[in-house]
C-alpha cells in the first residue's frame, strides 16, 4: 500500500467482509492462478538459502484487507489477490509452496527473517523502508480519491478544509497527503481536516458508502476495486497523481535472497506469468517492464 511510514496496521472486521470477497478470484472462494501450472526453474531454486529450502514452503506476511492486491475470498479465510498470486508464483518457482499469512501490518517489517521470509503488501518504495529491509519492485499504483455516486457534498480537492476524510492508517494518503493539505488548511486560517484513519481500507470503504465521511483517499487499484465492489454508490474524485512503484520486502541483512526475488520477478515477467496475474485482477496498467532491486526512490 502507498505506505509512507515504516509501519501500518490491518486487520479482518465484519465490516470489511461486507465489501470484498466477490473478486475474479473468490466468486468460488478458490484463487485464481494455478501454481502447478508452473515449472520450477533448477537454476534459481539452486540459489534459495538452505534454511528456507528446507522447509520447502516460503512464508509471507501480507495486509489480508487490501482487496484486489491481498484480500479474503468468499470463504472469509483464503487469502487471494494479485499479490497472493504472485506469492505462489514465486514459490512454484523455487519448487516450493507458498504460505500467505494474514499478518497486521505493523508486524510484518520486524518478522522479516525470523517469522516472514517475505513481505508482499503492496509497500510503495520510498527512503524510510530502503533504509530498514530490502524491496523487489514489482508494482506501479498512485494515489485517486473518492466520494459518494453523484458527489452528494460537492467535495472539491481544491476545498477540502473541514471535511472528513477516510485513510487507512500509516498510508502516504494519511501522511504526507491529507496530513499536509490539512497543515495548508490551518495555515491558512481554515478548518482542519477530520483525517478518519483506519486499520482496514475496507472499513474506510463503509464508512463512505454509509455517508459517514465525505471522501476516502487510497491507492489507485484499491479505489477502482471498492467502486466496483460497492455496487454504483461511489465514484473517483479527481485523477491518479504521485505513482510510484511498490515492492516485495525482504530482510536487510539477507541481500543474497533480495537478489535471487529480484532475478524470479523478471522470469516472470519475461514469461508471461506476470502479465497474465495482473490481467486476471484488471490491473494490468500498473505492471512495469523489469523489477529492480533496492531503486532510487523519492521522498
Amino acid at each position: 500500500m502507498a505506505l509512507t511510514t515504516l509501519l501500518a496496521a490491518t486487520g479482518c472486521t465484519n465490516a470489511s467482509q461486507s465489501l470484498v470477497g466477490t473478486g475474479p478470484a473468490s466468486v468460488s472462494g478458490s484463487p485464481s492462478f494455478d501454481p502447478s501450472a508452473l515449472a520450477k526453474d533448477d537454476a534459481l531454486a539452486a540459489l534459495v538459502p538452505a534454511a528456507i529450502r528446507d522447509k520447502g514452503v516460503l512464508t509471507i506476511g501480507s495486509d489480508t484487507s487490501y482487496a484486489p492486491a491481498e484480500f479474503l475470498g468468499a470463504d472469509g479465510q483464503t487469502a487471494v489477490g494479485y499479490d497472493v498470486d504472485f506469492a505462489k508464483a514465486i514459490a512454484a518457482t523455487l519448487g516450493m509452496k507458498a504460505k500467505v499469512q494474514t499478518a497486521e501490518f505493523t508486524g510484518i517489517i520486524p518478522a522479516l527473517g525470523t517469522k516472514y521470509d517475505l513481505g508482499i503488501s503492496s509497500f510503495t518504495v520510498n527512503p524510510e523502508r530502503l533504509k530498514a529491509v530490502n524491496m523487489v519492485t514489482y508494482f506501479n499504483a498512485g494515489v485517486l480519491w473518492a466520494v459518494q455516486k453523484g458527489n452528494p457534498k460537492n467535495i472539491n480537492l481544491d476545498d477540502i478544509c473541514g471535511k472528513s476524510v477516510g485513510v487507512q492508517t500509516g498510508t502516504v494518503e494519511e501522511d504526507p497527503d491529507v496530513s499536509g493539505r490539512s497543515k495548508a488548511c490551518t495555515d491558512a486560517g481554515k478548518p482542519a481536516i477530520n483525517i478518519v484513519t483506519l486499520k482496514n481500507q475496507t472499513d474506510v470503504t463503509t464508512r463512505l458508502v454509509n455517508g459517514s465521511i465525505d471522501a476516502m483517499s487510497a491507492d489507485s487499484p484499491i479505489i477502482g476495486y471498492a467502486l466496483s465492489q460497492t455496487g454504483d454508490k461511489l465514484e473517483t474524485l479527481g485523477k491518479v497523481y504521485d505513482a510510484a512503484p511498490q515492492g516485495i520486502i525482504v530482510a536487510k541483512d539477507d541481500t543474497a535472497l533480495a537478489e535471487l526475488i529480484t532475478k524470479v520477478m523478471n522470469k516472470l515477467i519475461t514469461d508471461g506469468t506476470y502479465g497474465k496475474i495482473l490481467a486476471a485482477w484488471n490491473n494490468a496498467d500498473g505492471g512495469i517492464a523489469k523489477s529492480e532491486l533496492n531503486p532510487a526512490a523519492s521522498s
